[in-house]
């Protein structure tokens, strides 16, 4: 099925966040795109206001799809759905066309020049980070993003149909539905093992990526994959130098293949956001912007929603959100803080995403964690998963080497952190923390 003849999109999961930027970009194509979840979100709201149709009862996405023309309408859904769910069972025993949402991004960006970000850490960042930069530098190029930009509050960066920029997810083996130019890997870690069931199958799946790159690839040094590198003073094509901060603000230099740079800057705290804007720097100058145009663009960039924000910031109190669910990712934050609040207390609150992946990290979560001065564990987020017997969060609290540590409910939560004594509260996780820490916001205020 090609894009131009399909007149109506149908999303079950619409408010995912890949899912929600692909139903914005096929709306402001004029197509006409509705959609069912299971619940309301920020997300769904902002698609309901720019008039998408979404269902959160299942009845009346039955309804809404009993009564849709098969012949022009196009069912895409997420990974994330059960494939039992009645929705997506009734469209297949309807014989709609179906598509997943990687095999769509992938039909979208085709016949574009694309340019993929992959990882299992960084690719919200990186893409956003390019994205902008191609914005800003007057590429005419939409960015598919994996979370909210905070410049233009959307996943989605509208800027012609020349140029793609995506992120390349490895869950489900989704990139491999891409068709990228110019792609970047920025980390291999392994993740994702109840769809792999090893780190060596993850590997193969990111080597597969690698053969689909028909331009040039960049590559973190140290990976185990042929490419452009790039990284933090190790001798990488490109290679951030010279690391410091000045007024709270992470300064570098750099060095390409051609040329030598001084005092780029970035808003974004941490040295692994010194690494994911070399990335994005790194795949806008092998598509051919200046750097003095990029590091200007960069300039510019407010971050991304719930990737190290800040939510209050004073000399007595500092909450920042953060993605953070893979202890590889809580150990570049943790990084990031005491870099920046060296004389400072930390209190984390984390909340596991998903039984199988807080088994199987178990001992590297309480490594991670191990790391702040005290800790409150919320219940384990289940998203698509069912429990599994003995992983909880107090079974994983038993593992983590230190005195001041706690489960809690989410009810709770809000008085404990007012009451708490360290002066940085760092929240973090993947599930519905991010709607928690609105209230504990509003606490602390």
């Amino acid at each position: 099925m090609r894009i131009k003849d399909i007149h109506r999109v149908y999303f079950i999961g619409i408010g995912g966040i890949g899912m929600s930027a692909l139903a914005r970009y096929l709306k402001e194509g004029g197509k006409k795109v509705a959609g069912y979840d299971r619940a309301p979100s920020n997300m769904t709201d902002a698609l309901q206001s720019l008039g998408i149709d979404v269902q959160f009862d299942v009845a009346a996405a039955l309804g809404a799809c009993s009564t849709a023309d098969k012949s022009e309408t196009l069912v895409v859904y997420t990974p994330a759905i059960a494939a039992d769910h009645p929705v997506l069972a009734h469209c297949i025993a309807a014989g709609f066309s179906l598509m997943k949402r990687a095999e769509l991004l992938g039909t979208i960006t085709r016949n574009t020049t694309c340019l993929a970000v992959a990882g299992t850490h960084g690719k919200t960042t990186i893409t956003a980070i390019l994205g902008h930069i191609m914005k800003e530098t007057g590429a005419a190029a939409t960015s598919f993003l994996g979370g909210i930009a905070e410049n233009y509050q959307s996943n989605l960066i509208l800027g012609g149909d020349e140029v793609s920029v995506v992120e390349a997810d490895e869950f489900d083996r989704s990139f491999l539905q891409l068709s990228p130019q110019i792609a970047c890997i920025n980390a291999m870690d392994a993740d994702h093992l109840d769809i792999y069931g090893s780190a060596e199958a993850l590997t193969a799946s990111f080597q597969a990526f690698s053969q689909k790159v028909t331009g040039d690839l960049y590559v973190q040094k140290g990976l185990p994959i042929e490419g452009i590198t790039y990284g933090l003073e190790v001798g990488a094509a490109y290679d951030a130098r010279n690391i410091r901060i000045e007024q709270g603000q992470y300064v570098f230099d750099l060095k390409t293949p051609t040329d030598y740079i001084h005092n780029i800057k970035t808003t974004l705290p941490g040295r692994h956001n010194v690494l994911n804007t070399v990335a994005a720097l790194a795949m806008a100058n092998g598509y051919g912007i200046p750097l003095t145009a990029i590091a200007r663009a960069l300039l510019t960039f407010k971050g991304i929603k719930r990737r190290f924000s800040y939510r209050l910031k004073s000399e007595d109190r500092v909450l920042i959100d953060d993605y953070a669910h893979h202890p590889a990712e809580i150990d570049a934050v943790v990084s990031a803080v005491r870099e920046l609040y060296p004389s400072k207390e930390v209190l984390g609150v984390f909340q596991p995403h998903l039984f199988s992946r807080t088994r199987d990290f178990a001992d590297d979560f309480a490594r991670s964690l191990s790391q702040l001065d005290a800790l409150i564990l919320l219940d384990i987020y289940p998203a698509r998963e069912r429990p599994i017997s003995g992983v909880t969060a107090p079974w994983l609290l038993e593992k983590v080497p230190m005195k001041n540590k706690r489960c809690a409910s989410k009810a709770s939560l809000p008085e404990l952190v007012r009451g708490a004594e360290e002066q940085v509260v760092l929240m973090m996780g993947a599930g519905d923390i991010g709607v928690l820490v609105n209230k504990v916001t509003e606490i602390l205020s």
